[in-house]
């Protein structure tokens, strides 16, 4: 329902005009950005935020970015905002409600081989001239440009014939020791991963080792049947996952690692992976480990995502501030 103008938002709307009791349970109110409390307000009491989404963006939102498209929250309507939120509101962490483990966070660097970083460099230039060449600047602009850098940083390129290119192996050899680690002292590893090639590369490095694993992406049909191979089988001992497709809905307790071997911009996805091994029936810490290749987007992405930052409006903020947005 976060999406006010879809269809299914606005059917629910009209629902919850109609219904006497409602109850709206998230996770997740705020996705990405302030706009997203607007739908949900809309169906659980219109008389918070009211029912013309034009008036409640004029009055909390100021338009600008390039062209003045981009809406931005203003800062003086912080404790309105808040206070018309809260009015109906009730909010528990997870912290609060359950008696989880600890958590430790690393974040590992890699460092690119030297031909690969001459050609990441030469990429970040390429994106940065082609936002320069007078096109309109939006938020999915840049992420486009940045998903490139992303993919070149996990080892692989896509050239313009759609084909994917191996040009490094810089993340799959420190995978490897990871991997070596974790098993040898009797354990088992999550990892989760946001491309296709990389998650082939990494399932031919397993089965390279002999290392028995479970595996959820796109087309994946049987999702319990691998989770549960997991969770049971002792021969098992990695879980490989597709940020989008395995971090929701499942459990994954039988390990207690878990390592990101590359991320998406979705906040969301972020923390729903991670709670996968952070949930009730954990019974030892939890140990995230982070692999983050030197002085490219990857640290920017991660510093996003768990300061619960917009990477989108980072960017194009910075561009607008005349930097290029993709350096470090």
């Amino acid at each position: 329902m976060k999406d006010g103008q879809s269809r299914q938002s606005k059917a629910m709307h009209r629902l919850g005009d109609r219904a006497k009791f409602k109850l709206l349970l998230t996770g997740t109110l705020i996705t990405n950005k302030e706009l997203d409390v607007y739908s949900q307000y809309r169906f659980a009491d219109s008389g918070i935020f009211g029912k013309s989404f034009i008036r409640f963006r004029n009055h909390f939102f100021e338009m600008g970015g390039y062209g003045g498209y981009t809406p931005i929250f203003r800062s003086s309507m912080q404790d309105e905002f808040l206070e018309k939120l809260h009015s109906i509101a009730f909010r528990v962490t997870k912290e609060e409600c359950l008696d989880l483990p600890g958590i430790t966070e690393e974040v590992r660097t890699v460092e690119l081989e030297p031909k690969v970083m001459k050609i990441y460099r030469e990429l970040e230039k390429q994106s940065f001239a082609e936002l320069s060449e007078g096109r309109e600047i939006t938020a999915a602009n840049m992420l486009t440009k940045l998903l490139r850098l992303s993919q070149a940083t996990g080892g692989h390129l896509t050239d313009d014939e759609g084909k994917g290119i191996k040009i490094s192996t810089a993340k799959l050899e420190a995978l490897s020791d990871i991997t070596d680690s974790v098993t040898q002292d009797g354990k088992k590893l999550v990892v989760m991963v946001r491309f296709i090639a990389e998650m082939d590369e990494i399932e031919k490095l397993l089965q390279k080792k002999h290392i028995g694993y479970a595996v959820i992406r796109g087309g994946v049909k049987d999702r319990q049947g691998e989770v549960d191979r997991f969770q049971n089988d002792s021969e098992c001992c990695v879980f490989l996952g597709q940020i989008a497709a395995a971090g929701v809905g499942i459990t994954l307790t039988a390990a207690n690692t878990m390592v990101f071997y590359s991320l998406d911009y979705s906040m969301s996805n972020f923390e729903q992976a991670k709670a996968r091994v952070h949930r009730v029936s954990q019974k030892e810490d939890c140990y995230y480990i982070y692999l983050q290749a030197k002085n490219t987007v990857d640290s920017k992405v991660l510093k996003s995502l768990r300061d619960k930052a917009n990477l989108a409006s980072l960017l194009v903020d910075e561009y607008r501030q005349g930097r290029n947005p993709f350096s470090v």
